[in-house]
This record gives structure tokens, sequence and C-alpha cells, in this order.
């Protein structure tokens, strides 16, 4: 990594300094000439304006509350347990192991790909924003809007499969704290109970995520240390109460055929679905931009920290589980529903395993804040630049809270629709979520991608974060993995397929590429432009703006 300023053009040496006054004005470039001009308080609202939108967010999110931040969007020890029974399943622990590993790997080529785009413009938007400044302005707005759609709904689909796996959770919880007999606890919750129990849960994440960014900071300052520390002590735990364990050998070199594929290299291929789900919304970080200190350098090294720290930590967890799995077959029938539930039980008993699974659920409902924090604040970029219905009212900040309330409740009201699918089809509200990985994967590499092709057309201003010349190679190693498992994320995981085990991610992919392509040429194209700055630049000086450089160091 090396640190660049941030200019408007190579021959730029100024830096950009206070230039308020009590009375609003300042000096213009000629001498003795005065005009009206923003009032900018420090370099993130200097840096914003330059890009071109006021400041209407407040900037609470220190260092360790974005670090905290990133890595509890992953929310590893929520999202390990939940999804190891797809890897297990379909290629056995091996595939489990190396799959995390070599994801993780992949993972952080993405994470630096958007880490340097985002450096550039430190926005709500993130990647979304990123667009109007890698594409050429005839087609900013279609490479916009599509951009936009992909990350808005696949943010969405995530907060709503969150709430929905931690529903599972508990019940699975209060399931394992019944009455075992005849092979089967006497307590099994239905899809009713599982889609109100989510819905509860999302109206409570609203709640929290309607707070103040200043009390936010507080609490997301919680969610990393308690997410690490009890992944330690729940590793520690197992391999210390577990009476028996499986050998190395079994756990780093045991691949089989659980899909029916007929294939072990397809199976295992198959198990990259557990990392791909977990290890996803990297630019969830930078949609708090406006809402963080020194964005433009903190927001970058909060992600690739955070694909780190939860790709280590994540697989630390696989293998761990993986040692603990001596009777496999009866782990992976568990009455529970959740193999890693049953690990737990086994290891713990029912008092041990219930305390276990509580700091389970306790991190993925951090993760489901987090995610819905950062969707929030896509919704707001989103409306503020007009692409919903109704934008006006969705982007209003809110007077007390000095939040995007209204977008808040949206992404509630958005969830809730999406989780009372599972009420009449479990199959086809888990499709639904499905797309969450492909669909925020996507979003990503087109703007990647639409980088790397548009290079020589369009001028693309680095931020204090760059890849150097690494970039290219690592840009175009993330592009290639993302439509590679892609395309693994939209095979059925199970042969024979049927209409019971259909992958059906694909179809809702095509309804949702449908629908807002549909939407595009109906009416939209004829009124969306792409992101929508405003005249906060025409009111600066140019000396004071436009000749400047971004200076991280100043305080003024």
């Amino acid at each position: 990594m090396q640190e660049t300023g941030l200019s408007t053009s190579p021959s730029d040496t100024t830096k950009i300094v206070p230039s308020t006054v009590s009375n609003g004005y300042s000096k213009g470039a000629e001498a003795g000439i005065t005009r009206p001009m923003a009032t900018i308080h420090d370099e993130d609202e200097r840096l914003l304006a330059r890009i071109g939108y006021k400041q209407e967010l407040r900037r609470e999110f220190t260092r360790w509350s974005t670090v905290s931040y990133a890595i509890s969007i992953l929310g590893v020890l929520g999202s390990v347990p939940a999804t190891l029974g797809s890897p297990i399943m379909a290629g056995g622990p091996a595939t489990a192991v190396w799959c995390w590993f070599i994801g993780s790997c992949m993972a952080m080529c993405i994470a630096s790909s958007v880490a340097e785009l985002v450096s550039a413009y430190p926005t709500a938007g993130g990647m979304y924003f990123v667009t109007k400044h890698v594409v050429p302005p005839e087609h900013v707005a279609i490479w916009a809007w599509i951009v936009g759609w992909c990350n808005f709904l696949g943010q969405t689909a995530g907060v709503s499969s969150v709430a929905y796996t931690v529903s599972q959770m508990i019940l699975a919880c209060a399931s394992m704290n019944s009455t075992f007999e005849d092979g089967s606890y006497s307590y099994s919750p239905d899809a009713e109970q599982t889609v109100l129990l989510a819905i509860a849960l999302l109206c409570i994440m609203g709640v929290i995520c309607s707070f103040t960014t200043k009390m936010l900071h507080k609490i997301v300052l919680w969610f990393a240390p308690i997410n690490i520390l009890a992944s330690v002590a729940i590793c520690v735990a197992l391999l210390v109460l577990t009476p028996e364990k499986q050998s190395a050998t079994w756990v780093f070199t045991h691949v089989t055929d659980g899909s029916g594929w007929g294939s072990k290299g397809f199976s295992f291929l198959l198990g990259f679905l557990s990392v791909a789900w977990t290890m996803t919304d990297y630019d969830g970080t930078t949609h708090m931009s406006e809402e963080t200190h020194d964005a433009a350098i903190r927001g970058p090294l909060a992600i690739r920290m955070a694909v780190l720290v939860s790709g280590v930590v994540g697989w630390m967890l696989t293998i761990t589980f993986c040692f603990c799995m001596k009777d496999f077959d009866g782990i992976l029938s568990s009455p529970t529903g959740l193999p890693a539930a049953q690990i737990f039980l086994n290891a713990g008993g029912r008092t041990g395993g219930t305390i276990m699974w509580f700091f389970v659920i306790l991190i993925q409902f951090f993760t489901g804040c987090s995610a819905m924090l950062a969707d929030t604040r896509m919704a707001y970029a989103f409306a503020r630049d007009d692409a919903l219905p109704f934008s006006r009212f969705w982007s209003k900040i809110n007077g007390y809270t000095q939040t995007p309330v209204n977008a808040v409740w949206l992404v509630v009201l958005f969830s809730i629709c999406l989780d009372c699918i599972g009420i009449g089809s479990t199959q086809t509200v888990i499709s639904i979520f499905n797309i969450t990985a492909p669909a925020l994967d996507l979003s990503y590499i087109a703007v990647i991608l639409a980088h790397l092709v548009y290079g020589n057309r369009v001028v693309f201003r680095e931020g204090p974060y760059t890849l150097g010349r690494w970039g290219k190679p690592v840009n175009i190693v993330a592009i290639t993995w993302v439509c590679f498992i892609s395309v693994v994320l939209f095979f059925p995981t199970v042969k024979p397929v049927t209409a019971a085990n259909m992958n059906y991610a694909v179809c809702v992919a095509a309804f949702i590429a449908l629908f807002s392509l549909s939407w595009w040429w109906i009416g939209a194209r004829h009124k969306y432009t792409g992101p929508r700055t405003k005249d906060l630049l025409q009111l600066v000086p140019s000396s004071d703006i436009e000749d400047g450089v971004y200076d991280p160091e100043y305080r003024g």
C-alpha cells in the first residue's frame, strides 16, 4: 500500500486550508474580490464537497469503531456455524477447511480492489457512487442504475437472511432445550414461528439503527472484541470438552461426494458456498463513510483488516468444528437441524452447549445490525440521487438523530416482505437469500471491470489508499474469481435435482434483472441521470477546492 494525495491534476501542490471566516465570505482567486462560500469545517467535509455532496450526517465513527464495524458485518462466529452444513454435506471436512482458506484469499483480492476505489470517493453510496467516476459520462446512468440496484437488493436480501438465520438459531436453541424422546425433540418450530420471530428481530434492528451516530459508534465499538474473544473461547472449550476427536489427516484430507454429482471435484467447489455467503458486503464499511473521520484512509484499511481477521478466525472455527466431528453421520443428521449446534451439545451438554450457542446468536445479531446499517445508508444515497420511488421522503435526515431514519424503516419493511415469503415457501425464500453474495460481488466487479476497461478514457483520481503496480493483477484475479464462484453459487447443491432441492437463485436473479431493466427502459432512463451532486462546489472558490490536495494530517 502506498499513500498519495487526492488532487485534481498532477501539477496540484497547494494544500486545502480552512478558508471560512465569520461573515461567511472568502477571498476569491482574483485579488480584492469576495464571494459567498460554503462553511466547511474539516478535511472530511472538504473532501465530500470536492466530490460534490453537502455534509448532512454527523461524523462520529473513529478508527476503532470503523474496524469493529467492518469485522462485525462479516460476523464469522455467527456465520460459520450457520453455514457449516453446506460444505460438510457436499464434500466433507477437507472441503470445508480448504474452501474457507482459498475463499478468504480471494476475498482479500476483492476487498483490496474495492478499498482502492472507495478511497478516492468515500461516500454513503460506496461502489455505486464510484461508478460515476470510472465510466464515460454517456454511460454513467445505466451503469449506476444496474450497480445500485444489485447492491441495494443484495444487501437487503442479506439483512433479511441474517434475521431469518438468527430466528432459526433461537428456535433451534429452544428446541434443543426441550424434551428429547424417540430420537427427536418435543418442540419443533414451524415456518410461521420462524418468520414471525424474524420480523420481531428486524424491528429491533431497525430501532437500533435509528439511533444517533454517536450512540451507534459506542455500540459498534464492542462488536469486534466480543466476536473475536468469544470465537477463541469457544474453540478452546470445544477442543477441551469434546471427548473424542478426529485425526488431523481426516480433517485436512478427507473429501467426499455428498452432493451426488458423481465428482469429488465438483462437490469440493460447492464447499465455497459457506465462505462466499460470509465473506461479502466488503463495501458495507464505505456506506458509513459520511459518518467516519478520515474516511478516505480508515475505510479502506478497515475493509482489509476485517477480511484478514475474519479469514483467520473463520478458518480457526472451521478446523475446530471438523476436529470435533467424531460422530460425523450423527452430527449431519442432528435433530437440531444445525450440525454446529449438535457439536456444541456433544461438547458441553445442554447447559454448556446453550451458553456457547448464545454467543453465536449474539454475534449473528450484531452482524444483522451492521448489515442493516450499511443497507440503510445505501438506500439513503440511492434515494438522494432520485433512484427510488418517493426518493425525497426516503432521503430525508431526521432532525433529532441526524440520521436517515426513513431509509432505516424502508429497509426494515422491505426485509420483512422478503421474510414473509418464507411462510408460503421455505425453498423460495432461501433462493432469495442465496442471491445475496452473487448480487453484491457482481456489483463490485462491474465497477472494477469498468475501471480497467475505461481506464484510458476516464481520468480516475486515486485516493490515499492505492494498490500501485499490483492494482491491475489484483483486479483481474478478483473479477475472474467472482465470475467463477457466481456460476457455482447458482448450481443445485444436490443431485438428482427435484423441485424441492432446486437452487432457484438463478431464477430470482433473472427476475431481478428483468424487472430493473424493464423499469429502466419504461421510465427511469428519462429521469435518472446517475449519482447526483449538489452545487456546493460552485460556491467554493476554485483556489480552495479544485486546485487543492486533500491532506489527511491537517486538522484546521
